[in-house]
């Protein structure tokens, strides 16, 4: 391991644990400050017992572990669907840019349509999406979560391959290229810094779009047991969840933030900030 891929990590790492610092003294401070019922209120001690330390003279049933074990599935179905929306929007803001990049007319017909809809707030939406693709379905979760991560990433991936080198295009097409070996040999490239940039700030976006599909859709996962656990005053379990989910999101974008480090610093590029 060289010394600049050796800092790339050091520097994740130590971004990763300041996040994590703040998210924790910022959330004690509302619930000691926010003069919310301590019945009502969790801080992180608490939902730290309730996952991992046992009350004394706790039955089965009503352990630590059994508490974990109930909020394992639910943590799953979320993060299967975050992955979905993900994966589809990112995929789908990829293309998007790509053809705009290769065709005007194409940037001319979509682009007011899309930035058309990203100034339409999702939860207004989302009830018209889940009649189109019926309550319940996958459809629906794909369809929520990827329009969550779409605008953003299309964004930045559209400034990644508009910051493409003119000298090295022209370069191509004197040499017999055409507008795609272009984008293949240089755009694309040159743009690893915003993909990277839009795939990092995407992933608290899928999450969100997924707790707002379960929520307004499936009724599954997180997202559809908050209002189940806030309606039958299961504020542990209310606060454990979206803690669990919390922590899950902070550890994928470190995730995708160290990968991201690692390769830009082996291809020698800067880090284009989100």
């Amino acid at each position: 391991m060289n010394k600049q891929t050796a800092r790339a990590i050091g520097r994740a790492l130590f971004d990763a644990l300041m996040t994590v610092v703040i998210v924790l003294a910022l959330w004690q401070a509302v619930v000691s400050f926010a003069g919310v019922s301590p019945y009502v209120a969790k801080g992180p001690l608490d939902v730290f017992q309730f996952l991992f330390i046992d009350e004394a003279g706790a039955k089965a049933g009503d352990l630590a572990a059994d508490h974990r074990a109930d909020l394992r599935p639910l943590t799953v179905q979320t993060l299967q669907d975050a992955g979905l929306g993900f994966v589809v929007g990112m995929c789908i803001a990829v293309v998007l840019a790509v053809a705009f990049s290769l065709s005007r007319a194409v940037e001319a017909g979509v682009l007011p349509l899309a930035l058309l809809l990203r100034s339409v707030p999702l939860v207004s939406i989302s009830p018209v999406i889940i009649l189109i693709t019926g309550r319940g379905s996958t459809a629906s979760v794909a369809a929520i979560g990827s329009i969550v991560v779409l605008f953003p990433a299309l964004a930045s991936v559209l400034f990644g391959l508009g910051r493409a080198s003119r000298e090295s295009l022209d370069l191509v097409r004197v040499y017999g290229g055409g507008n795609l070996t272009a984008l293949r040999k240089v755009a694309l490239p040159g743009a690893f810094p915003s993909i990277f940039a839009a795939a990092r700030v995407s992933v608290p976006g899928a999450v969100t779009g997924a707790l707002l599909a379960e929520w307004l859709s499936t009724g599954k996962g997180i997202g559809g047991s908050i209002q189940k656990f806030s309606a039958t005053a299961k504020f542990d379990e209310l606060w454990a969840a979206v803690a669990v989910i919390t922590a899950i999101t902070l550890i994928l974008y470190n995730v995708v933030q160290l990968v991201e480090n690692v390769v830009l610093a082996r291809m020698g590029m800067g880090k284009q900030r989100a």
